[in-house]
């Protein structure tokens, strides 16, 4: 289907050019949102004559993102969940946990919409994520899966969690195995009083043979 784009969409072009689409992406996306219209002789027309206004208010609204990309991009979101020791999430965080989080943090006017999560995050971890103020401003918020608080500090300085836990765990195992068993060692150990006693006849018997 050929259709006319009211704003600029990644990979296809930008305000007033027509490019040709999938039938199913222009019916269930593009058109109902108003991003497009049909590329018909009617359109054109009406799109020509309204060129002017639609891209005021496009430079309008993407002069009010840039202003909010300032104090949102590069925010760090921290996401405390249940894991396993392995660093899967019994659950998983989804679009509206990071956006919760993000206007709980203070970054109003972010909706599940403008989220990018290819799919929801199932481990422990620091996870870019790229949130599109506006079709012409696109930023990165890190999301800090831990399960506590310190656990997300650590990971904010770059330490892995799972594999300092996974050393750790290994240290104790070693340090187990190389401990000596103490109460085995008095067992199979023959007190020195039995010793003598099993050593005095042999020596009785040498001094009667003299």
């Amino acid at each position: 289907m050929e259709i006319i784009l009211l704003e600029r969409i990644e990979k296809l072009g930008g305000i007033g050019d027509v490019v040709t689409v999938k039938n199913g992406f222009a019916r269930n996306f593009l058109l109902p949102n108003n991003k497009a219209l049909r590329a018909n002789d009617t359109n054109r027309k009406l799109f020509e004559a309204n060129r002017s206004k639609i891209e005021a208010d496009n430079a309008e609204r993407r002069t009010d993102a840039e202003g909010r990309a300032k104090d949102i991009d590069g925010k760090q979101v921290v996401l405390i969940r249940q894991a396993s020791n392995t660093g899967q999430l019994y659950g998983s965080v989804s679009v509206r946990d990071i956006v919760d989080a993000l206007v709980e943090d203070g970054a109003a006017g972010v909706s599940k919409s403008m989220v990018e999560l290819e799919r929801p995050i199932k481990s422990l971890g620091l996870f870019d994520v790229k949130v599109k103020l506006h079709p012409e401003v696109t930023i990165t918020v890190a999301v800090n899966v831990a399960r506590s608080p310190d656990e997300a500090e650590m990971q904010k300085q770059g330490i892995d969690v799972i594999a300092a836990m996974f050393e750790e765990e290994q240290a104790e195992a070693v340090a187990t195995a190389l401990e000596p068993d103490s109460e085995d060692e008095f067992e199979d150990a023959t007190p020195p009083s039995e010793v003598a006693a099993e050593d005095a006849p042999a020596a009785s018997d040498e001094a009667e043979e003299a």
